[in-house]
């Protein structure tokens, strides 16, 4: 049976601390390894669903652990795809795909951003995983500049897909920050200059 709770006395540092189920009754340990694929580590005060289990007579631990946002998030996964951002990623590999079908960008370029993209994805993937499981973390300095390289479309996929890094407001600043140089970049190459440096690399 799912039961809904407050995260107490929680230990960032170790990960665990407690819950105290909504309405009262017996608390359960909780152990960061037991959370569902959590969209950011779990802090003091959060709001959780999860399962108790009887470990010995009056102690209880939680299973199967989700933040309560992250269930709400699942229960409306239509949301995702109306937002703004994800219409300027489509747009962007729609217009990437047919400039170079086109043969008015090189194919080297689209697989840049492709390969770039797939980096993004899995570097996110792996960060979480980390997070999850207190191993050593990818800086968020090299997942910006992953996505200054090209990787910001498959980095946006993994923020929404894997939820992680989605709600950390000053990260989402920085990341679009980054979309913005590159998409200014990509817009250079339609110049004079740009192309004068197309015909260059592309020998």
């Amino acid at each position: 049976m799912k039961y809904q709770g407050r995260l107490t006395n929680w230990n960032d540092e170790k990960g665990f601390g407690f819950v105290e189920p909504n309405g009262g009754g017996q608390r359960a340990f909780v152990h960061i390894k037991a959370f569902v694929r959590p969209s950011r580590r779990p802090k003091e005060g959060d709001v959780i669903v999860y399962e108790p289990v009887l470990e010995s007579p009056g102690k209880y631990k939680a299973t199967n652990i989700n933040l309560a946002l992250d269930r709400k998030a699942k229960q409306s996964p239509a949301a995702d795809s109306r937002t703004p951002g994800t219409f300027i990623v489509l747009a962007f590999c729609a217009l990437l795909a047919v400039f170079t079908l086109l043969k008015v960008l090189p194919l080297q370029l689209l697989l840049l951003y492709l390969g770039a993209s797939l980096i993004a994805f899995v570097m996110y993937a792996v960060d979480k995983s980390a997070a999850q499981h207190d191993r050593w973390r990818i800086s968020e300095r090299t997942l910006h500049l992953c996505a200054l390289l090209g990787g910001w479309p498959g980095a946006f996929y993994a923020q929404n897909k894997l939820r992680h890094k989605s709600s950390k407001l000053s990260f989402k600043r920085v990341y679009w920050a980054t979309v913005i140089i590159n998409l200014a970049a990509f817009l250079w190459l339609f110049s004079q200059s740009g192309r004068q440096f197309l015909v260059f690399i592309h020998g």
